[in-house]
């Protein structure tokens, strides 16, 4: 059996905002880590890295333009090699509803819930970044460790 880290919330943004912080590599330094580098394109690959941690290596495998983008882990140093990431986009209220999908483990220890907790702090920051233009990426002033 596989686990899910799974996460919803609304964002005061229109999807296309939304779909842009999340396809572009301005967006992803901007609520994700500052130390972001690759190609954002469908089959492309993207680098995410934490200071001198280096971080998962993701490539992109599917995007449908203000609805939906979808990653896997194609190289990691901690254990998501394989796993998958979706982000679909709705409208509900007004706002732009987000479910965030990140699938693959294994067990739901304690990593699991350490990155339980850290996708949650980086989704307030995409909706910080897409509702005021300033997220708490890893890495920028706003970041708080």
């Amino acid at each position: 059996m596989k686990y899910s880290i799974q996460h919803q919330f609304h964002i005061a943004a229109n999807k296309n905002t939304v779909y842009d912080a999340l396809t572009t590599i301005n967006g992803l330094r901007n609520w994700w880590t500052i130390l972001t580098d690759g190609d954002p394109k469908i089959n492309g690959e993207l680098q995410f890295n934490f200071g001198d941690y280096i971080g998962p290596k993701m490539k992109v495998t599917a995007l449908v333009p203000n609805e939906s983008v979808e990653w896997v882990c194609v190289d990691s140093k901690h254990g998501w090699q394989n796993h998958t990431f979706s982000f679909k986009l709705d409208i509900a209220e007004g706002k732009t509803a987000i479910s965030f999908i990140h699938n693959g483990w294994d067990e739901q220890g304690e990593f699991y819930a350490h990155c339980n907790f850290s996708w949650g702090r980086y989704l307030e920051s995409l909706r910080q970044y897409c509702q005021t233009g300033n997220g708490e990426s890893h890495g920028s002033q706003g970041y708080r460790k």
